[in-house]
């Protein structure tokens, strides 16, 4: 077994995360330590974008939100600028990165030729500027494409057999659907477009001064990757747009090398020549990355902009909600996840509202009130939901009888509002319930052998215990609650090891053995519920089945698919 050894001395590796409200950086030792990170939030340090949690949302075109392009150009130069006092770039040997899955950039004809030859002299932001056929970039929040779900599949016989091919039923996020919508839309954008990247190949492409390829894990959310053969598939191509395989190039291994750092780097950065370019991926491959998941029976919960659930599977099962992508460090897995758009920013809303705008005061709310909440089941969509696919709305229901044994005794009745404290505990219970319900239904393991908690609140002690409560099972934390760019470090690293090996090699050829020695190992947050837990458990079940219920209603009666 080759151990950690095969990384150089003093080598440095490079995580970099695209993500929606920022960019981030988490630099690796060769002994897979972080020694420095930096962040850049748009809307603070970009405020001349005028950005909202780093997007737009379009007034004129109900669920149309999308970021600008160059946003993201420029808040790279400047997160280097920010972390060039902290390290060394010339020891930097492998560089790799996160992107916000679906979101997706449109370069002008013509563009290669100005990203082969960026003058090191001026701003990456001043040369590429007028290098896309649009300026705005559809993001993963955006949800106005239903009809071109229906239309791309239906031309394949139905969601069920789209999901088959390609791993999901077709999501309004997902590229496909959005590139659809501008070749119907904006035909003179589709037309003057020489290549299609997803934000993490665009900015891999920046980094080698080159069109670097779409990876096949972040190529199976756009509705357009044949999920078992990881080619373009050919029926969902023509169902989406003509001549669209040439404006996606081809597809690469996540662990591939895009090629090596651009000159632009190394002579206005002093980025070492030989320094190689990983292929970037989406952000939550990243995270499975970064959290070294590995074991079937374990779960991951990202709680950030948006919040996911995801695992990993020997074999593709897909189904009519959630999504399989190949597993970016396992060639022959793949990791199965689920998706929710109301995440950080509808808990900053509530927290705002109920609890004097200070996450101390919303956790103080949750520990004085009961578990279960007394029966008050909140549903919460600022934002249009994935899942379940509902509007912006919001529900409040009181669930009564908690004493019977069986849901069927279980009677609810919708309210108009909640108190504060409740509305607090409402909305994270809620979610919670919500992702075990799903979860189960989708075939993840139930309960866990463990849930690896991630995202910026999982550093907040009250929800993880609720996690731990509602699931049943222990909840570890990692050492940086940013895992994506971490994962990008540790995807840098592997993919110097493969290029190296001159093919793969299992990425915990790095770390087995040494994990707790390194900055990628998990820590025990909250135990595994005791003897009082599993009958708190028991009812949490009851609760989970009638909020599936009074989804299952809601969908039927309002929901948007």
């Amino acid at each position: 077994m080759v151990g950690r050894s095969s990384l150089p001395d003093g080598a440095l590796f490079l995580g970099l995360d695209s993500s929606t409200q920022s960019v981030k950086a988490t630099v690796l030792s060769n002994e897979l330590i972080i020694v420095a990170s930096e962040t850049v939030n748009f809307d603070s340090e970009l405020p001349h974008y005028k950005t909202k949690g780093g997007v737009y949302r379009d007034p004129t075109d109900d669920g149309r939100i999308y970021s600008p392009t160059i946003m993201w150009v420029e808040a790279l130069e400047l997160l280097l600028e920010k972390l060039k006092p902290k390290i060394n770039f010339s020891k930097v040997v492998a560089v790799s990165g996160s992107g916000q899955q679906h979101g997706s950039v449109y370069w002008k004809k013509g563009s290669q030729a100005v990203l082969s030859s960026l003058d090191p002299g001026k701003s990456l932001a001043s040369q590429l500027k007028d290098a896309f056929s649009t300026m705005d970039s559809p993001i993963w929040m955006d949800s106005s494409t239903t009809k071109q779900c229906r239309e791309i599949e239906n031309a394949v016989g139905g969601a069920l057999e789209l999901s088959k091919l390609t791993g999901s039923r077709a999501y309004e996020r997902f590229t496909g659907p959005q590139i659809r919508k501008i070749y119907q839309t904006a035909p003179h954008i589709y037309e003057n477009t020489e290549r299609i990247s997803l934000v993490s190949s665009f900015m891999a492409s920046i980094l080698a001064g080159c069109y670097a390829s779409i990876d096949e894990t972040d190529g199976a959310g756009m509705n357009l990757m044949d999920i078992n053969k990881r080619t373009w598939s050919k029926a969902v191509l023509e169902a989406t747009a003509p001549d669209l395989e040439q404006k996606l190039g081809n597809l690469a291994p996540a662990y591939a090398a895009a090629g090596r750092i651009s000159s632009y780097f190394v002579e206005r950065h002093q980025f070492d020549k030989n320094c190689l370019v990983i292929q970037w991926s989406g952000d939550n491959p990243n995270s499975l990355a970064g959290l070294t998941l590995n074991t079937p029976g374990d779960l991951a919960i990202s709680l950030g902009t948006s919040d996911t659930v995801f695992g990993i599977t020997a074999e593709a099962k897909p189904s009519l909600e959630g999504h399989v992508f190949p597993n970016p460090v396992e060639p022959d897995g793949y990791m199965v996840m689920l998706c929710y758009k109301n995440g950080s920013l509808t808990r900053e809303d509530v927290r705002n509202q109920c609890a004097e705008k200070s996450w101390d005061v919303f956790n103080n709310y949750i520990g004085k009130t009961p578990p279960l909440n007394d029966g008050k089941l909140g549903f919460y969509y600022k934002d249009h939901e994935i899942l379940p696919p509902l509007p912006v709305g919001f529900h409040r229901y009181i669930v009564k009888n908690f004493n019977d044994a069986s849901s069927d005794n279980l009677t609810e009745h919708e309210v108009q509002e909640f108190d504060p404290r409740s509305e607090v505990r409402a909305i994270v219970e809620g979610q919670m319930l919500s992702m075990r319900g799903h979860a189960e239904r989708f075939g993840m393991p139930n309960p866990p052998k463990r849930i690896i908690a991630t995202g910026g609140a999982s550093s907040n002690e009250s929800i993880l215990k609720l996690i731990a409560q509602i699931f049943g099972c222990p909840v570890f934390t990692v050492e940086r609650p940013d895992s994506a760019s971490l994962g990008a470090a540790l995807r840098a690293a592997h993919g110097w090891l493969c290029k190296e090996e001159g093919g793969f090699v299992p990425i915990s050829r790095m770390y087995t053995g040494n994990l707790e020695k390194t900055s990628l190992g998990a820590k025990l947050a909250v135990p595994a519920p005791g003897e009082e837990g599993r009958e708190l458990l028991k009812k949490y079940t009851l609760l989970m089945k009638k909020r599936m219920e009074i989804e299952r209603r809601l969908v039927e009666k309002i929901g948007r698919a």
